[in-house]
C-alpha cells in the first residue's frame, strides 16, 4: 500500500465518519451493546436461580448467582439512569428483588398449566428446559417487574431478546396472570396494553393486538393509551385467532376458535368459530 492511497483513503474515511456521526441514532453516553450483552447476562443469571437445572454447571450457588445479577442490574441502572445515583440504584433493585420470591411462585404455576395442558409433555424439566414458551414467559415476567418500576430499556431488551430466541413476541407492559400456557407458540404476539386472567391458554400464530391507533395533531400514534384487549380468566385462544382493540373483552370461560379475527367483546362463556363456510 503506498503512501499516496493511505493519505487518500484517510481523508475519504474522516470525511464519510462525519457525515455518519450525523446519523447516530442516539446521543446516549453508554454503549447500547454494552446495556444489551449485560441484561442477556442478567436474564441467565436469575432465570438460573429459580431452575439450577439451567445451569451448564453443578453445584449451583444460587445465592452467589442472584447477587450476581442483582449487582449487574444496579450498574446498568446506574448508567442508564445517572439521575438516580448510586442510592436510587440501589432502592430501584431492591424493589425489583422484593419481587422475585412472587414471581418463581407464578413461573410454578405456569409450569404446572403446560404439563397439565401439554398431553406431549413427559415431565415438568422437560418443559423448562425445552419449551420455548418458558423461555418467553419466564423472561416476559422478569420484564415486567422492571417495566413497573419504570426502568427504561432493559425490559424490552429482555422480552425481545426471548422473541428472537422463541418467537413468542410479549411486551414488557402486558399483565398476564398465573397459570398461563402459551402451546407452541411460534407467531404469537402479546402487547402493551393488553391484559390476560388467571387460567388462560393460547396456540402459536394468535396476535392480542391494537386494532388501530389514535393519533396526535401530527398524525403520530399517540403513545401511553389502552390499545390492546382483556382477556379473562379460563379462556382458550386456537391457533391464528386474532383479537384486536382496547375496548374488546373476552369474558372468562370464553373459547376463540381458530383463525377467529375478533373486534368486538365476548360475554363470559360465549364461543366463537371460524366458519368460512356459513
Amino acid at each position: 500500500m503506498n503512501d499516496n492511497y493511505k493519505d487518500e483513503i484517510s481523508q475519504k474515511v474522516a470525511r464519510a465518519y462525519e457525515q455518519i456521526a450525523k446519523t447516530h441514532c442516539s446521543s446516549k453516553s453508554y454503549s447500547l451493546g454494552h446495556i444489551k450483552l449485560k441484561t442477556v447476562e442478567l436474564i441467565h443469571l436469575i432465570r438460573k436461580t429459580f431452575c439450577p437445572q439451567l445451569s451448564h454447571t453443578r453445584p449451583v450457588d444460587g445465592e452467589e448467582l442472584l447477587l450476581e445479577g442483582l449487582n449487574t442490574l444496579r450498574e446498568m441502572i446506574m448508567e442508564i439512569r445517572p439521575e438516580l445515583g448510586e442510592e436510587g440504584a440501589g432502592q430501584v433493585v431492591k424493589e425489583f428483588l422484593a419481587e422475585l420470591p412472587s414471581v418463581a411462585l407464578t413461573l410454578v404455576t405456569d409450569v404446572r398449566a403446560a404439563y397439565e395442558g401439554d398431553p406431549a409433555a413427559k415431565s415438568v424439566e422437560e418443559i423448562m428446559i425445552a419449551y420455548p414458551a418458558y423461555e418467553a414467559i419466564s423472561t416476559y415476567r422478569l420484564a415486567h417487574i422492571l417495566y413497573k418500576l419504570d426502568v427504561p430499556l432493559i425490559p424490552r431488551i429482555m422480552t425481545e431478546y426471548a422473541h428472537q430466541k422463541t418467537g413468542i413476541d410479549i411486551h414488557p407492559g402486558a399483565a398476564i396472570g398465573n397459570y398461563f400456557f402459551i402451546d407452541h407458540g411460534t407467531g404469537v404476539v402479546i402487547g402493551e396494553t393488553c391484559t390476560i386472567g388467571h387460567h388462560v391458554k393460547i396456540y402459536q400464530g394468535v396476535t392480542l393486538g391494537a386494532k388501530s391507533f389514535e393519533l396526535d395533531e401530527n398524525g403520530n400514534p399517540i403513545k401511553g393509551i389502552k390499545r390492546h384487549p382483556d382477556i379473562g380468566n379460563h379462556v382458550v385462544i386456537y391457533a391464528g385467532a386474532t383479537v384486536l382493540g382496547g375496548n374488546t373483552v373476552v369474558g372468562d370461560n370464553c373459547v376463540v376458535g381458530g383463525n377467529v379475527w375478533l373486534v368486538h367483546s365476548l360475554k363470559p362463556g360465549e364461543k366463537i368459530y371460524n366458519n368460512p363456510d356459513s
